[in-house]
């Protein structure tokens, strides 16, 4: 609870304290009793005067400021006039006229409170949440280490990252070896490892050994910098439903004071006409218990509140919404199209399989990963890795690195090539197709074809359950967009169980495909994009939601996507259309009800069945329901 929560929390305690004691111990000095009514009234209610007075000087009336201070202003000079007239038998209000005041005010200050202390909350919550802003960078100079702002560090610096602090700058690990602790970025409590040579983005928790990282962004640039920019703007892009709520509003609040006025003036003056008693207390009091019962604060107030929840929960697991206005779009989305090196696929080549001829399975890695050991192409990485043993190049000689062929060298004295069919041709080799898919390096071994190696790349580990769960969640079409060969995309569709697939593509196609999807859905069907890299970045803007993967995804496709998935995970896409879903689930129930219970009181505060405190429910008791409501949207993990 801040400084202004613990002010107005004395003040209402005060106020009703007050109030209390004159409703049990009733004071026959009627001056005194107003004065201490009046005291009640103005400790708890003199900002909302004052705010309405300033309302009115800028020309800026219609508010709920305003709509309190003339129902409760109008509640105690009916009850003045009550006293001075005799009246009180007649009208039925008497002392109620100010006690109803003094409540009404005390009630709206206590759902102000009420809903000033929820956001609090479930702002500290998402801050807890979102707590990855390093306050330091540490910089060995002299052997010592000197802490500095991570804005003061320049690409390249090596800082020193110790056991138990946060990485402030995305690098990469230069020496020591660690644990890292992801779950601020990602939503997922699963430590990973890391160690040098591992890239390692800011905001992750060092848990084990003393790491020391080449930067290669400036703190600006960097991942931590970045998600915190998109959670303290994410407000600022609204939906149409905030939209909605706020022309509501704009044109509500008028309305209805001019409907209260109608209903103060009318009736009485059509009975006076009629020679019948005019009874103007009366259908003031109507007319001020309209007021009070009109009062939007539920909505103005809940709605903003649904939607902050909503990306302050999807930020917890994970996801990075950039705005209220994707969460709606994103809640409609029915048709998703993936890319698929790096978002379905892990986007790392790996030896799936050695299909030897003459010479041992063993033997043919080794002969392999020799011959490649001077090329830095990602196959000749994977083949070296397959291997998995120190490489000694003094073993290899005459290497000879074909461009669009492959590799021919000498390992051990023994002749060895590594390539592919054209490689093959040109030795002139005879070799054995393979029938699996993937990149197929054949090898011949002293002018003899000895075998090939397929290398593909692999499938994520949620990629095929993420398509499962996307179909669960209702999006009907599922579509994946490649530049690799037919046969390695086909291949990967029909494993994940993708509905469509088209393969060979250059980025301009596939922005092509994309607005032809688009002019296929239907109505208020949405499509969205996954993608990561830089060739993306054109379709994830032109798709109606873009979403891109953010641990390993290039800069180009965070910042053209909507959506961004800290952890690469593909599952967390069906995820994500929950989240979204729930939070506008929660704000249509809150318009729905508030706007229901207000209707119903309005007409029956027209027709002076409702009393002020009937009013007091329909305006505090609702929003202060829809604010508990709202703040559901926070709570995400069993979705």
């Amino acid at each position: 609870m801040n400084k202004k929560q613990r002010k107005m929390l004395i003040r209402i305690i005060i106020s009703a304290l007050l109030v209390a004691a004159l409703m049990l111990f009733p004071v026959s000095n009627s001056y005194l009793e107003f004065a201490l009514y009046m005291a009640a009234y103005l400790i708890i209610g003199y900002d909302i005067l004052l705010k309405a007075w300033k309302g009115i000087l800028n020309k800026q009336v219609f508010d709920e400021n305003f709509l309190m201070a003339v129902a409760t202003v109008g509640a105690l000079a009916i009850a003045i006039y009550e006293r001075l007239s005799f009246a009180e038998a007649a009208a039925g209000h008497g002392e109620g006229g100010y006690t109803e005041a003094v409540a009404v005010m005390l009630f709206y200050q206590i759902g102000e409170w009420f809903q000033s202390y929820a956001v609090g909350k479930s702002r500290r919550n998402i801050s807890e949440l979102m707590d990855i802003r390093p306050d330091y960078a540490n910089i060995e100079k002299d052997g010592e280490l000197e802490k500095v702002d991570p804005d003061e560090v320049e690409i390249g610096s090596v800082i020193v990252v110790k056991p138990g602090e946060k990485i402030p700058i995305d690098g990469v690990i230069v020496e020591g070896n660690s644990t890292l602790n992801t779950s601020a970025l990602t939503g997922e409590s699963l430590p990973r490892d890391a160690g040098t040579g591992d890239e390692v983005i800011s905001g992750c928790i060092n848990m084990t050994g003393l790491l020391r990282i080449r930067t290669t962004k400036e703190f600006g640039e960097s991942t931590v910098s970045k998600i915190l920019d998109l959670v303290e703007n994410s407000s600022s892009k609204k939906s149409r439903s905030e939209n909605f709520i706020s022309k509501f509003a704009r044109y509500y609040t008028p309305a209805v004071c001019y409907s209260a006025l109608a209903l103060a003036l009318l009736p009485p003056i059509v009975r006076l006409i009629m020679g019948i008693s005019p009874e103007w207390g009366d259908w003031i009091y109507r007319a001020l218990t309209f007021l009070v019962i009109s009062c939007p604060c539920a909505l103005v107030i809940s709605i903003p509140l649904s939607f902050f929840a909503g990306i302050g929960g999807a930020s917890n697991a994970g996801v990075l919404v950039k705005g209220s206005n994707y969460l709606e779009t994103l809640s409609q989305t029915k048709y998703v199209v993936f890319d698929k090196t790096g978002t379905m696929t892990q986007g790392v080549f790996e030896v799936a399989g050695v299909h030897h001829n003459s010479i041992e399975e063993d033997k043919l890695l080794e002969y392999a990963a020799l011959a490649e050991s001077y090329s830095s192409h990602p196959i000749s990485k994977s083949l070296q890795k397959a291997y998995g043993k120190a490489i000694d190049k003094s073993r290899v000689s005459d290497v000879e690195e074909i461009s669009g062929n492959g590799v021919t060298a000498k390992v051990d004295g023994v002749s060895v090539a590594a390539g592919n069919t054209k490689l093959m041709k040109r030795i002139g080799v005879e070799y054995a197709d393979c029938h699996s898919v993937g990149t197929v390096v054949h090898m011949a071994v002293d002018g003899v074809y000895a075998g090939h190696i397929l290398i593909s790349d692999i499938i994520k580990p949620h990629a095929k359950e993420a398509i499962k769960e996307l179909k669960r969640a209702g999006v009907s079409k599922t579509v994946m967009l490649t530049g690799d060969a037919k046969n390695v995309g086909e291949q990967v569709a029909k494993e994940l169980g993708i509905g469509e697939v088209y393969t060979e593509l250059l980025p301009a196609d596939k922005v092509s495909l994309v607005e032809r999807l688009l002019e296929q859905k239907n109505g208020k069907e949405k499509l969205a994009f996954v993608g990561d890299g830089i060739n993306d970045a054109p379709v994830l803007s032109r798709a109606d939601i873009g979403i891109a993967m953010g641990a390993l995804g290039s800069d180009a496709a965070i910042e053209a996507a909507d959506i961004i998935l800290m952890d690469d995970d593909p599952l967390k896409i069906a995820k994500a259309i929950k989240i979204s879903r729930k939070c506008l689930r929660i704000v249509y129930e809150n318009i729905v009800f508030a706007i229901g219970i207000k209707l119903i009181c309005l007409v029956l505060g027209a027709l002076g069945i409702a009393n002020m405190w009937l009013a007091i429910f329909a305006d505090v008791g609702v929003m202060v329901i829809a604010v508990l409501n709202a703040i559901r949207a926070l709570f995400v993990k069993k979705l």
